[in-house]
């Protein structure tokens, strides 16, 4: 069976009956009629024969991979972020911002490539942009730079500013799990003022995963 999370700049794919693997391919270089047995993601609906809302994903892969009843987990995609709250083992509170959490994910990548920045090699900024949108926040970057701040500032102030945001519409937990393209990018991660634990980037996947063997159960 053929799973993928298709999220808008990259796709995570799965085939249970070749691999236990997952890949990464970039949502450009999809061909336009390929289509997946069960899909979840942005782009899920025209390519996926069978479909899984985002947040039910997320909840049940978060289910799969956290040995507690209780946490916070906090997916932060290209275009949105959206995050859901588990208390005693039941769904306390989720929730899903595209327009405050609009093209985060993607502005921070778009910047790497503009500026040829290393993540790992920017300094953890003291202080932050007070960022809400990844697209809107790009002019705090233009203007710090004008003003004389390096660009490598300027992005690290950017970074943290947006994770912040990101904390906060978590709900401000003391401890946050994170999923997600961003748990690879060090800056990002460092800039969360709480007890943080990246699960990586197959959280939606596990939770499709998770969703057909419940189906193949007796």
């Amino acid at each position: 069976m053929l799973l993928a999370d298709f999220g808008t700049s990259y796709c995570k794919l799965l085939d249970t009956e070749k691999s236990t693997e997952p890949k990464i391919i970039a949502a450009r270089e999809i061909p336009r009629d390929f289509r997946v047995d069960i899909g979840t993601g942005h782009n899920a609906k025209r390519r996926s024969r069978q479909t899984l809302n985002e947040l039910t994903a997320l909840a049940k892969g978060g289910l799969q991979l956290i040995a507690e009843p209780d946490f916070v987990l906090l997916d932060c995609g290209s275009r949105d972020i959206k995050f859901i709250h588990f208390k005693d083992g039941e769904m306390k509170d989720m929730g899903w911002n595209t327009e405050c959490g609009a093209s985060m994910g993607f502005t921070i990548e778009l910047l790497a490539t503009y500026y040829h920045i290393d993540y790992a090699q920017v300094p953890l900024p003291e202080s932050g942009f007070s960022v809400t949108c990844g697209v809107l926040g790009l002019s705090c970057i233009f203007d710090a730079v004008a003003a004389g701040s390096s660009e490598l500032e300027a992005a690290g102030k950017f970074v943290r500013g947006i994770a912040r945001n990101a904390w906060r519409f978590a709900g401000s937990p003391d401890k946050l799990y994170l999923s997600g393209g961003l748990c690879d990018n060090p800056l990002f991660t460092a800039c969360f003022p709480c007890e943080l634990i990246s699960l990586g980037r197959f959280v939606l996947l596990e939770g499709l995963l998770s969703s057909v063997d419940s189906k193949a159960m007796p």
